[in-house]
């Protein structure tokens, strides 16, 4: 777990530096050159931008319609690691009954630990680094989405709802930090420090960067937020863990008249 929380760390970092070190003053257009802005940000431009002539120059809807098609497109992904992430709530007491059994510091001790953990998923079928692909999907999306945001000139000359989306906002980057906690809090897993941690910190950095950039990118985090909250809530919420229970029984009682 620790080394998830310092490679969210990192990928966080690297973030933030793409974000600010990668032609973020030049506006993107067909004729931008590389395989960055000719793959990733120019197609998230155009796309906005022929959304938005639909909706009637409407770019905040516009960044709406482009956040809901990018969460779908990367849905199967996000369902894996919102099952991944069930999964290991379900499977806490066993193992804080493995941490109680072996407590004990020495290595020998803690490779045993080890050894009967790795045990324990593969009885459960839970793979720990599932819910890191989708963090490698979605990285490259955001940043090239920030860059699409930053360097499509269209959108920082129109308004939505109550906020120019070129321009930074003082209630939308507190809906972000808001709905990224309750994201966080829906997927954490049961009981765990370093979670809780990550938990209260994410909401944190995510408003304080928004209260920093355009609008536009704290309405695309907040859309997200929004997707996600409902995706966990549809995948683990009370119906889904009462089809689960209901299905665990089901099997049990087929084995115990077997």
């Amino acid at each position: 777990m620790h080394k998830k929380i310092g490679l969210l760390a990192i990928l966080f970092v690297i973030m933030v530096l793409m974000t600010g070190c990668m032609d973020i003053e030049q506006p993107i257009t067909e004729e931008s050159e590389g395989i960055w802005n000719s793959i990733f940000v120019y197609p998230l431009s155009w796309l906005i931008i022929k959304v938005a002539e639909a909706a009637g120059e409407d770019y905040g809807l516009a960044i709406i319609v482009v956040t809901i098609i990018l969460r779908t497109a990367i849905l199967p992904l996000m369902i894996k690691q919102t099952k991944s992430t069930r999964a290991m709530q379900e499977i806490q007491p066993e193992m804080q009954k493995l941490r109680e059994k072996y407590s004990a510091k020495d290595q020998q001790t803690q490779q045993k630990l080890q050894k009967e953990t790795m045990e324990l998923f593969q009885q459960n079928k839970i793979n720990p680094l599932a819910g890191c692909l989708p963090i490698f999907i979605q990285m490259p999306i955001l940043i090239a989405f920030y860059h699409a945001i930053m360097r499509t000139e269209a959108i920082g000359n129109h308004n939505f709802l109550w906020f120019q989306l070129g321009q930074p906002d003082y209630i939308l980057p507190l809906i972000a930090g808001i709905t990224t906690f309750i994201q966080q809090k829906m997927m954490m897993v049961s009981d765990n420090p370093q979670m809780k941690i990550l938990m209260y910190m994410m909401p944190f950095m995510i408003t304080g960067f928004a209260f920093f950039f355009p609008s536009a990118l704290a309405l695309y985090w907040v859309v997200g937020n929004l997707f996600m909250i409902i995706q966990t809530y549809f995948i683990t919420g009370p119906g889904a863990r009462k089809r689960a229970d209901a299905k665990a029984e089901a099997k049990s009682g087929g084995e115990n008249k077997q």
